[in-house]
């Protein structure tokens, strides 16, 4: 509940989603393949607006603390400083999935909206779910004005509810035949497991955020989490080829380093190839293991942190 009372946290969520659902409406003249260009941008905001938020988050939650006393405050009672560390990691683990939940709308929307270069916009869609947005905006200011309620958490919840309204009610609204296009499938269900795996990284992402607030402040937070996000991105280029060769250097920082590869399987859509539930496995035991790690690096990170 606190992170979700973050102003930030909610601009993140409504521009983020109605972004991703604006990169259906533009023509792209990409000879054919307007939706995959969509479902690969859409895809890549969700993964970004979840770098950001999960860096955000993690300093909210226990960079700020530790400024402010109210982690000192907490630990003179009888929790320790490892059940701190995990319940702030779980809360922001479901404030990220939160999140992720309102993309992943977002990018099936922007799926169903996409069109080639015979298509038009979907406007009803469009409509819809920006109006779903705004009233979600207009029942927090209600609640706020009448019942006294906090706006911000009232906005997220509400944003979460119509987002999922807008996406039952365009189910019952069809594309117009002319405005599909030659190639229109409607709704792409296979960007859910992409989602599921974007997630999974998200997560390690907040891991890394949690234990660079435990030392450091939110700006080196963020430098720190784009640099690994980097370096992750470009792990198999920098360092898996030498491991190959037998580089035991190569090896280890092959090991440490996250590989967000993995967790991308937008390339993986083409056609009817689909991401099996075998592949969602093992990442899910990679992210685990990797998490695990992490955490145990905050909390020896947090263990002898000054609160004082």
């Amino acid at each position: 509940m606190e992170l979700i009372r973050q102003p930030v946290f909610l601009l993140l969520m409504t521009l983020s989603s109605l972004f991703e659902v604006f990169l259906a409406c533009v023509n792209y003249f990409g000879f054919g393949d307007e939706p995959k260009l969509v479902k690969n941008s859409a895809l890549a905001v969700m993964f970004l607006a979840g770098l950001f938020g999960a860096v955000l988050s993690a300093s909210a939650s226990v960079g700020r603390e530790i400024r402010s006393g109210t982690a000192l405050a907490v630990l003179a009672k009888p929790v320790g400083r490892g059940q701190f560390l995990l319940a702030k990691y779980a809360g922001l683990s479901l404030a990220l999935g939160l999140l992720t939940f309102v993309n992943s709308i977002g990018v099936l929307l922007a799926t169903r909206m996409a069109f080639d270069a015979y298509g038009d916009i979907d406007y009803p869609g469009l409509a819809v779910f920006g109006g779903a947005l705004v009233l979600a905006y207009v029942i927090a200011g209600f609640t706020n004005y009448f019942l006294r309620r906090p706006f911000v958490s009232d906005a997220v919840l509400a944003v979460v509810i119509m987002a999922v309204l807008a996406f039952v009610v365009l189910q019952y609204i069809p594309r117009d035949p002319g405005r599909m296009g030659a190639d229109y499938k409607g709704i792409d269900w296979r960007v859910i497991p992409a989602s599921a795996l974007i997630l999974m990284a998200l997560l390690i992402l907040a891991a890394l955020a949690l234990a660079c607030s435990t030392r450091v402040e939110l700006v080196p937070t963020l430098a720190i989490c784009s640099a690994l996000f980097l370096m992750g991105l470009m792990s198999d280029y920098f360092w898996g080829e030498r491991a190959k060769a037998g580089s035991w250097w190569a090896s280890v920082l092959y090991a440490v380093t996250p590989n967000w590869q993995l967790f991308w399987m937008a390339d993986a859509l083409e056609g009817k190839n689909e991401i099996p539930m075998s592949y969602l496995a093992q990442a899910l035991g990679y992210a685990c293991a990797y998490i695990g790690a992490i955490l145990a690096l905050a909390l020896a990170l947090f263990e002898d942190r000054e609160l004082n």
